[in-house]
């Protein structure tokens, strides 16, 4: 992750106004406001999420703040302006970086920063992202966060703001590819449906166990193939052997290891 930050020429050259985030290998940005401006300090493409409380900068917003200030892909001559300045491909976060994220629009401009030297405040935000999450037989989404909370989402109750998720709950194999979404900042279903960490510590339904307990009960009852081989004191032949006649089924099967329930390995050691 590359951290930047936005300064305002107008306002103050020493104290940013907010910080830019580029997540390399997503190639997306997020863009998180300094608290303690208001909306007629704020870039005007962000007064209206300021005016409702809202400091952190959805990766679709911040996206277009960063394209506003950069040569548009479409331009004719664009492979010149590439080659003029020994870039190999259109390269956002390389455009924005060649102008220090200067436009004719603004008094703003960026500069890169250690991400070791980003404010307490920025930082505590990021433990309302998420770490973690999983779809449960009923149709919900357990939720780990950095701050070390878990959260049971039901997802009907995002309908209001989130009319996609109808999908979601229709199809349980949409809902199986739930995964984190870049940075933590939500979680996405098949890399389209996008729901904000925000709205799931909203709605979530606070659980009494904590992200480190789930990491707790993988370390301690996950075993992989030769640890279940050891255990019931059996060649990996004869491991296959069981899973093929269906008297062992692994938690996960990949190509060359399987992991397996460290309960089902003890409950046919002893059966």
């Amino acid at each position: 992750m590359k951290s930047y930050g936005i300064y305002d020429e107008e306002l103050s050259q020493s104290k940013p106004i907010g910080y830019l985030f580029y997540y390399e290998k997503a190639r997306a940005f997020v863009i998180e406001l300094s608290s303690d401006i208001d909306e007629w300090q704020a870039p005007l493409l962000f007064q209206g999420l300021v005016s409702r409380g809202t400091y952190t900068i959805p990766k679709e917003v911040a996206l277009m703040w960063v394209q506003e200030r950069i040569i548009p892909s479409g331009r004719q001559n664009i492979g010149e302006i590439l080659k003029r300045h020994k870039l190999k491909e259109y390269s956002e976060i390389a455009l924005l970086s060649l102008s220090n994220g200067r436009c004719s629009q603004d008094a703003c401009y960026i500069k890169e920063m250690n991400e070791k030297d980003v404010p307490k405040d920025i930082k505590d935000r990021w433990l309302n992202n998420v770490l973690e999450c999983f779809p449960t037989e009923s149709g919900d989404i357990v939720c780990m966060f950095r701050n070390n909370s878990t959260r049971l989402v039901k997802l009907d109750k995002l309908l209001d703001k989130y009319k996609e998720v109808s999908y979601v709950v229709r199809n349980r194999e949409l809902l199986e590819s739930v995964q984190v979404g870049v940075g933590g900042y939500s979680i996405s279903f098949n890399d389209s449906i996008e729901i904000a960490a925000f709205d799931l510590n909203r709605v979530g339904e606070l659980l009494p166990l904590k992200a480190g307990d789930f990491y707790g009960f993988v370390q301690k009852n996950v075993v992989d193939t030769t640890n279940a081989c050891l255990m019931i004191e059996c060649t990996r032949q004869n491991l296959s052997y069981l899973v093929r006649e269906k008297k062992l089924s692994p938690i996960i099967q990949g190509t060359k290891e399987n992991l397996y329930s460290k309960g089902e390995i003890s409950r046919l050691k002893n059966d």
